[in-house]
Parts: structure tokens; C-alpha cells; sequence
């Protein structure tokens, strides 16, 4: 099938890639002429790991390709995917779908035959029925189908997720066939392999996207309440999460403690997801109060690595390992540092930063920062180092090393990747993490003379 790929973000770009390799002539469409440039030339704007290989070898088979002109690319195209961003609205907390429906015109234009239009960005309830109404508005003697095919990719694992999905979802308007044939035919190698496809009215299908974010949000800013009261009763959250975990009903997923859910989704989805329900009338309050309670671990996180360096960080060096939200992405939006950095920094710290793939953007978005590309040499005379990423890079460390490195050897470990003991035996002077006992600070010594 020919398929057109409004947009080479990471949605359009993973997706396009992979139904390319599906065997579907695949064209990518974006206005940016350099993005378009540098794609055509095998650079991969955003760091998926295997991304760069794949790309390479459908581009020679020839079966992708990329372009700045929209209507060529739809032209001949049995399905177009709109993959265009929908950050936040400033001031409401709403999605902004200007581009979703600016895209939905151009690609009505454009059309010369029945197409499908497929809706891959996370978009509101309603929205594909108003994407509906503008193609056939604009083009009223075109038959369009529409479907909403939202995206369920994890940054840093998104091909094996592409072609080995828990699910695909397919939202339906039910006007015509059309759509649902279409689709089929997009989706028959994972047929075939027997993954679920989920057939569902548009509705269903873009609120499956939120509600299915939206819980996982939840789930991970429960298990950071829960390890906040594991510090103060003396319990190890990492102990309580395997045991929560095993329970078939719950999962082990998502259940890891540290500094707060950050990226494209999480934050933005919780927000749009919370502010639709205010527009209908049912308040999502554990939504809302998943939102608040994000924020608010962030700054207790600032306040972990405040009571490490004796609660005064003025004059004070501080070694951050990591800035992107997670591992295995180059992507900092809504990353926990992009709080917790510039904090430290208005305490008077002098922030030393190290990430194998953050600092093209963080150059950008943390002013003031030294970047440094080795952790030993960031650690350097430090006072503290703090890790807020959890790299393969940073889990295997010569604590002894590093500490011997430091002016003063203190880790703040806000993914759990070490332990006290560890600290202790490699030369710290004082550890803390999230949902466990730390030392050399007032806060575990009160803690213990408690316990005691």
C-alpha cells in the first residue's frame, strides 16, 4: 500500500519507518525543509535506538522516502497518517489541535480519490469526528474514511514495541467500509503474527489512549507516595514494590520510586485527559491530583539533595547523572531535571551535568550547566552527586572511585541504582535514595534514633 506520514516527529518518524519495513510504500512529510534535508541524507533528528539501521535499509530498498510537499506525497496515497504535534495549550491545560486540523485541510486539497485519514497523534475525545467533518466540508465530492489509530510506544524501546505490540487499537467513524479495510490491510503482517487488534468506534479509540496514560501516571505517582512513607516508617520501597508487583491484579510495572514521571506523554496526556473531564462535567480527581503530586515529589527531591549537603548548597558542586526523562531517549520534555537543575542552581549550586544523549537539548534548556561527557572527571572535587537517570552508563560505577574523586563524597540516588551499604563501603560520607534509609543526613539520623 502507499502510505503519507504528516509529520517526522518521534510518532510519525518510528511509525512510518516501521510500516515501511511491513512492506508499505511509505512517504514522511514535514514542512521543515533541514528536517526533511538531514533525513534524506540517513540523520536521524531524535535518538531511537535501531531507528537509524531500519530507516537506512527501507530507504535502499525504496520503499520510504521523505518530502516537504504534502500534496505529492497524498496524491496516489491509499492511507495519510496525521502524526503532528498536540503540545499543551498555554493557560488551559488543553490540547492544542491546531495542527491536527490544519493538517486534516491540507490533506482534504490535496486528495484526488477516496483516502483514508488516520489520526496517529493523541488527540481529545471528538477530535476525529471534527477532522471528519472538515475533509468532507472541504471536499465534499471526496470519499473519505476516518480512523483513529492511536500510538502505544514507549521512548527507547518504540520498534519492538511497533512490531510486537500489546495491541492495536483502530477507532472507526462506521460511515463506510473503507477505513476498516484499509487499515486491515495496514496492519495484516501483525495479524497474521496473531496480535490483538482492538476494532472500536472513534470515541472509544481516542479515549483508550488517555485513560490507558492517564493510569499509568497514577500508578507510578502512587509508588512515590508510598515510598515517601517507607522513609519515614523504615521500610525498603524497592521490597514493597516486589511484593505489590508479583500480584497478578497489580504488575510490576510502573511501580518504580524516583524523581516523578516526566516526557511527550505523562504530563501532557494527564493534563488534556483531567481538562476534557472538567468540559463534560466529571471531575477526574485522582487525575488532578496525580498532576499536583508529581510536581510536588520533584521538589522533594530538591529537598533530599539539599539535607545531603547539610541543607545549604550555596558555593556547593553538584554532579547530575542524567537529565533526560528516561534512558535509552535524547528527549527532555518534562524531564524531572528540567525542575530539580535550576533549583539546585538558585540554592547556589554550580550543576555539572553528564548524559550519553541529553546534551543537544539541555545545552538549550538548562543555562549555566558544565557538561561534562565522563562521570569521574564531573565528580571531580564535587561536594554531591545526584542521579537522576538511570543510564546502563550509571549503573555500574566504581563507587570507590567516584568518591575518592569527590571534595566531598555524598550521592543522592534517585533511581535506586545503588544501595546504602554500597555507598557506605565505597568511602560516602552520606546516601539517600527514594523509599529507603539513607545516612549523613539529620533527617536519617532522626529516623534512627526513632527505629531505636
Amino acid at each position: 500500500m502507499k502510505i503519507a506520514m504528516i509529520g517526522t516527529g518521534y510518532v510519525g518518524l518510528v511509525s512510518g519507518v516501521c510500516f515501511s519495513d511491513f512492506g508499505h510504500e511509505v512517504v514522511c512529510v514535514d514542512k521543515h525543509e533541514g528536517k526533511i534535508a538531514a533525513l534524506q541524507r540517513g540523520e536521524i533528528p531524535i535518538y531511537e535506538p535501531g531507528l537509524d539501521a531500519l530507516l537506512a535499509r527501507n530507504v535502499a530498498e525504496g520503499r520510504l522516502s521523505f518530502t516537504t510537499d504534502l500534496r505529492e506525497a497524498v496524491v496516489g496515497a491509499e492511507a495519510v497518517f496525521i502524526a503532528v504535534g498536540t503540545p499543551s495549550r498555554r493557560g488551559d491545560g488543553h490540547a492544542d489541535l491546531s495542527y491536527v486540523y490544519a493538517a486534516a485541510k491540507e490533506i482534504a486539497e490535496a486528495a484526488t480519490a477516496p483516502t483514508v485519514v488516520v489520526t496517529k497523534s493523541t488527540v481529545p475525545v471528538g477530535t476525529n469526528r471534527e477532522v471528519a467533518r472538515i475533509l468532507r466540508e472541504t471536499r465534499p465530492e471526496i470519499a473519505f474514511g476516518v480512523a483513529s489509530n492511536p500510538e502505544f510506544l514507549r521512548e527507547g524501546a518504540a520498534i519492538e514495541d511497533f512490531m510486537k505490540p500489546d495491541r492495536v487499537v483502530v477507532g472507526l467513524d462506521g460511515s463506510s467500509d473503507l477505513a476498516r479495510t484499509v487499515m486491515a490491510d495496514i496492519y495484516k503482517p501483525l495479524f497474521l503474527r496473531e496480535f490483538p487488534i482492538v476494532y472500536t468506534d472513534l470515541e472509544s479509540a481516542e479515549m483508550i489512549k488517555y485513560a490507558a496514560n492517564a493510569f499509568l501516571a497514577v500508578k507510578i505517582t502512587f509508588i512515590n507516595e508510598v515510598a515517601a512513607l517507607c522513609e519515614r516508617v523504615g521500610a525498603d520501597i524497592k521490597a514493597v514494590s516486589k511484593g505489590m508487583g508479583l500480584d497478578g491484579r497489580i504488575g510490576s510495572k510502573f511501580l518504580h520510586a524516583g524523581p516523578g514521571y516526566g516526557g511527550s506523554c505523562f504530563p501532557k496526556d494527564t493534563n488534556a485527559f483531567a481538562q476534557t473531564g472538567q468540559d463534560f462535567g466529571v471531575n477526574l480527581r485522582l487525575v488532578e491530583s496525580t498532576i499536583d503530586v508529581n510536581e510536588a515529589v520533584k521538589e522533594r527531591m530538591v529537598d533530599k539533595i539539599a539535607a545531603l549537603a547539610g541543607g545549604d548548597l550555596q558555593g556547593k558542586t553538584v554532579t547530575v547523572l542524567g537529565v533526560t526523562f528516561k534512558p535509552n531517549t535524547d528527549d527532555m520534555r518534562e524531564a524531572p531535571s528540567l525542575t530539580i537543575i535550576p533549583a539546585l542552581q538558585k540554592a547556589g549550586a554550580t550543576v555539572r551535568a553528564v548524559d550519553p544523549q541529553g546534551r543537544r537539548e539541555g545545552e538549550h534548556l538548562l543555562p549555566g550547566v558544565d557538561w561534562v561527557d565522563d562521570p569521574y572527571a564531573a565528580a571531580e572535587g564535587a561536594h554531591l552527586v545526584a542521579i537522576l537517570t538511570e543510564w546502563n552508563q550509571f549503573r555500574a560505577l566504581d563507587l570507590k572511585r567516584l568518591a575518592g574523586a569527590m571534595a566531598d563524597p555524598r550521592m543522592a540516588d534517585l533511581r535506586n541504582v545503588y544501595g546504602p551499604e554500597e555507598a557506605r563501603a565505597a568511602g560516602f560520607a552520606g546516601y539517600d535514595s527514594v523509599g529507603r534509609q539513607g545516612f549523613g543526613t539529620p533527617e536519617a539520623a532522626t529516623r534512627r534514633a526513632v527505629a531505636e
